[in-house]
């Protein structure tokens, strides 16, 4: 079956069919023309794949962080990062990343930083100076940590594919490596605007200023400080975590923030609605694409096959690196964790791989193919949002692809980044 498993996912994908329908045609085509298997499997199998208490998370954070992303939440954090770094060299860019971090707290997803207040700092970089598509490829960049920094649904996903971890232990591994890739986008920023001498034209704000905008931003980035604190301290488990997370977000959007209004809860529900049908559509398919590898044994063959090279683990982080930055070059982050981590999970963890350390990696990995083309989905968010050509975004592109590939070999190479948050908190 996988002589045509693989060939017609990689055309449909060329094509341009999207993620979810071209996994599921292409297994409906290997059970049809390379199997006896009755069809019917493929619908059993997409059901079991969402037949799951802890993926109930998914749809319910990103009804939380729809509710999070109102006008005055946003503004506050957008007001916050300009406080913060906007009177530096590179001002309005640094603010970009900024408020990525800060936002990524609240949404869990890489898109929703490029499509929610990436496009609105976009716009801001263009009327202070910045050229239009570098503040594009900027965007993109920053929105990378929206994933890594909790919560992040790609996380939530891993952690049902891989026994040895935990959402909450994968929450605090994240935290550190989160930061490394903001930081990192920072220097590529500063660089950049020293050479091209994009400056900042506002002055640093009074202590008492930057304090009275901080206070306003704490309820929304109070969020993540709920998520993590609950789940750690045994108050309510990953699910029940999110369905709280919508409950603060009700109460802050409504009653603190007061941008928030009931009538507009219909269209917010409609949106999370359409978002997670499209996730949960492409989990769905890839737990039918990942049962047919199965079938086939083709992780056995690949686990015993790469044991028996007798690698080390540095060897073998080196050579997953590989392999993941050429898979997301054509994959979406959650598919890549179903159909890869059953693979390499286990290997990792007989090489004596912490599983927190090789699951950021992973998820690192996956997350960056969302910035290169030719799949590139944070690429084509930000061209259609703004109306600018995907060329010319890839031309700004090299200073932020150095900088992110520094920050992912000392992920790799740094195991502490990853292990030290978890270990200390109890996880």
């Amino acid at each position: 079956m996988a002589e045509i498993l693989f060939p017609t996912l990689f055309v449909l994908l060329a094509l341009g069919v999207p993620v979810a329908f071209a996994m599921a045609i292409s297994v409906f085509a290997a059970l049809s023309f390379g199997s006896t298997y009755p069809d019917l499997v493929v619908v059993k199998e997409m059901f079991s794949g969402l037949d799951s208490f802890p993926l109930l998370a998914v749809p319910f954070f990103i009804l939380a962080a729809e509710i999070m992303t109102g006008g005055a939440v946003t503004l506050a954090m957008l007001r916050l990062a300009q406080a913060l770094v906007g009177h530096l060299k590179g001002g309005l860019g640094h603010a970009n990343v900024v408020s990525s971090a800060m936002f990524a707290g609240i949404s869990g997803s890489a898109l929703a930083d490029a499509a929610g207040p990436g496009t609105m700092m976009i716009r801001m970089m263009e009327k202070g100076g910045y050229d239009r598509s570098y503040a594009g490829a900027l965007t993109i960049a920053s929105s990378v940590v929206g994933p890594i920094i909790p919560p992040s649904i790609t996380m939530i996903i891993y952690a049902m594919q891989d026994q040895n971890v935990s959402v909450g232990s994968l929450f605090m591994a994240g935290v550190l490596p989160g930061l490394l890739i903001a930081i990192a986008v920072l220097l590529a920023n500063a660089r950049v605007s020293q050479k091209r001498g994009y400056a900042s034209g506002a002055p640093m704000p009074a202590l008492k200023e930057i304090l009275r905008i901080a206070i306003h931003a704490l309820p929304a980035l109070f969020l993540v400080v709920l998520i993590v604190g609950g789940i750690r301290f045994g108050i309510f488990t990953p699910t029940e975590a999110s369905v709280i997370a919508v409950f603060y977000a009700l109460l802050v959007g409504m009653f603190v923030y007061r941008s928030l209004r009931v009538r507009d809860l219909p269209g917010i529900i409609l949106r999370a609605a359409l978002v997670s049908c499209a996730v949960l559509l492409i989990l769905g398919a890839a737990r039918a694409f990942a049962w047919i590898l199965i079938i086939e044994g083709l992780p056995q063959f690949l686990a015993e096959t790469i044991i028996s090279w007798d690698m080390s683990p540095i060897v073998f982080l080196l050579a997953v690196n590989v392999l993941l930055l050429i898979f997301g070059l054509f994959m979406d982050p959650l598919p890549g964790v179903m159909i890869l981590v059953p693979i390499l999970a286990p290997i990792s963890f007989a090489l004596g791989i912490d599983p927190d350390h090789f699951a950021i990696i992973v998820i690192v990995n996956l997350t960056l193919g969302l910035t290169t083309p030719p799949v590139g989905s944070l690429i084509f968010v930000v061209s259609s949002t703004m109306n600018i050509k995907p060329s010319s975004l890839i031309k700004e592109m090299p200073p932020f692809f150095l900088a992110l590939a520094a920050a992912l070999l000392l992920i790799t190479f740094v195991p502490a980044l990853s292990t030290w948050l978890p270990n200390v908190s109890g996880f």
